[in-house]
């Protein structure tokens, strides 16, 4: 066996599934750029999973694109985006934001989360100054879930975030590049064509679902390039206003993917059924495997998730020898725990290669 892959979770192609009806459509012509059946079918899927029947949908091919394209699209010239330290737009999309001309505001956050008396209080500080006129104006809050650190948030955490969005005026964009993994979480891993079939977890009045986030959210993002497509992104805009006009911005940042049926015909694959969010269970459990072993062997936790990120802390000797046998990502903020890294599960992570992670812990 060659090297362990756990750096992230879109390191392999695609759920066989969704390749197998990518062949069964190969000899269909349809139109391009999203206009096609197969966009419509899915959008439709999408809409009736969130609740929300009059909402956009539009297909982009990757998460950076999605990012730079509503930011970008939404804000106003003056205004900036408020993100968490952590926030992927801040550390891992080598300043697209900023290239679009906004700068992205940046609040401390051990957890990778935004809150609402966060949010209330760095607006009512820049409101306060006398001089914010010649300030970037905060026009939108920016977040993931799960949070770059693998945390989710709460219905009530997500809710006060909305109280104090609209109290200042500001767009709410969910980036939902892992949100399968986040809603797995949350409670919830099957969704069928007829019903959502909850978990054990947490408690149901805090389980974050799909209609929650549509409720809540002006745009999010479903992702599909990390959860079992070839790449793929679902944009879904709820706010009426900002629906007018997104497919030139779209267009003009080169988000109107040609062959826009690929994007549909994957994402009606993995949403029929509730595929997608099968996978996101599957790497959720096993994420869950691999963190009850390592805690058996008495290993210390950068953080404990629900989700498909397991963060650990290992001592020098320990990862040289990981290292020789595994691909992992070293994580920030060595300390004297030892040096953290990350491994990320997927839907085609198996039980044989947690057990052989396990192994090098000498379990």
């Amino acid at each position: 066996m060659g090297l362990i892959r756990f750096e992230s979770d879109y390191t392999e192609g695609a759920f066989p599934g969704i390749l197998e009806r990518l062949i069964a459509t190969n000899n269909e012509q349809t139109p391009g750029y999203g206009e096609d059946a197969h966009c419509k079918n899915a959008a439709g899927h999408i809409r009736r999973y969130c609740g929300a029947a009059d909402a956009d949908v539009h297909f982009l091919v990757g998460g950076t694109q999605t990012n730079l394209t509503v930011i970008g699209a939404l804000l106003k010239p003056h205004q900036g985006v408020i993100s968490a330290h952590s926030g992927h737009i801040a550390t891992h999309e080598t300043g697209a934001v900023e290239a679009t001309g906004h700068k992205v505001l940046i609040l401390d956050s051990p957890d990778g989360k935004i809150t609402g008396a966060q949010t209330d209080a760095f607006c009512q500080a820049h409101y306060s100054d006398a001089n914010h006129e010649h300030v970037t104006q905060p026009g939108m809050v920016y977040i993931s879930h799960p949070t770059e650190n693998g945390d989710v948030y709460t219905k009530s955490e997500l809710s006060r975030l909305r109280e104090a969005c609209d109290k200042w005026g500001l767009y709410l964009y969910m980036d939902g590049a892992r949100l399968g993994y986040g809603l797995a979480a949350s409670g919830y891993a099957r969704v069928s064509d007829k019903e959502l079939v909850s978990v054990p977890g947490r408690e149901p009045a805090e389980r974050l679902t799909l209609p929650d986030i549509a409720a809540l959210c002006d745009v999010f993002y479903i992702g599909g390039t990390k959860n079992g497509l070839l790449f793929g992104e679902a944009l879904v805009i709820n706010n009426p206003a900002l629906r007018p006009d997104f497919r030139f911005h779209a267009k003009q940042r080169g988000g109107l993917l040609a062959k826009g049926f690929l994007l549909g015909i994957q994402f009606r694959a993995l949403l029929e059924g509730g595929l997608y969010f099968d996978l996101a269970r599957r790497a959720n459990e096993m994420a869950t495997l691999l963190t009850g072993g390592l805690k058996k062997a008495g290993v210390a936790f950068l953080v404990e998730t629900e989700t498909n990120q397991v963060f650990l802390y290992v001592d020098e000797e320990r990862l040289k020898l990981l290292e020789e046998k595994i691909l992992f990502e070293r994580w920030a903020g060595e300390c004297e725990k030892g040096t953290p890294i990350r491994f990320v599960t997927s839907w085609q992570t198996t039980v044989e290669e947690i057990e052989a992670v396990l192994g090098l812990f000498d379990i």
